[in-house]
């Protein structure tokens, strides 16, 4: 078993309810647990097209325990968020739910499909503000390591 990080985040529909939704799903995943789940934020949009920017997020983080491997974390993460709607056409564009993977205990790595620890994470509010409930400080997500 290892524990991993991951940030959630919405900003169509039923934001609460997707969030609820994927912490649901990720909980069910085969022999995987969520540890503690962060407050949720409501935030500004960052890096999205103007056409986009009044649309609110929330945001939360979840620290899991699992069996899964970051591959296979990965891609479960985006089953459930195609499962709850998201539709990739506009990069950054609106999403009804995003799962990010932030942190898996003691993989660093850098793929076409994942970088461990996520690169930018230490620099967004709307992922660290959730993080610091669960814990964490950016020298953790630099560091790659778990308080």
């Amino acid at each position: 078993m290892a524990r991993a990080v991951l940030a959630l985040g919405s900003n169509l529909g039923d934001r609460e309810g997707y969030l609820t939704f994927a912490v649901s799903a990720l909980s069910a995943l085969p022999q995987t647990t969520v540890l503690k789940e962060s407050n949720r934020r409501e935030t500004q949009p960052v890096g999205v097209p103007e056409a986009f920017s009044g649309m609110l997020f929330l945001n939360a983080a979840l620290l899991i325990e699992t069996i899964l491997p970051p591959e296979q974390l990965l891609e479960a993460a985006l089953a459930i968020e195609a499962e709850a709607g998201r539709v990739r056409t506009v990069r950054n564009g609106p999403r009804p739910l995003d799962i990010d993977l932030i942190l898996y205990e003691g993989v660093t790595c850098s793929s076409e499909r994942l970088t461990l620890p996520h690169p930018r994470a230490h620099m967004r509010a709307f992922v660290l503000e959730p993080l610091q409930d669960l814990g964490f400080t950016v020298n953790h997500i630099l560091e790659n390591r778990f308080p």
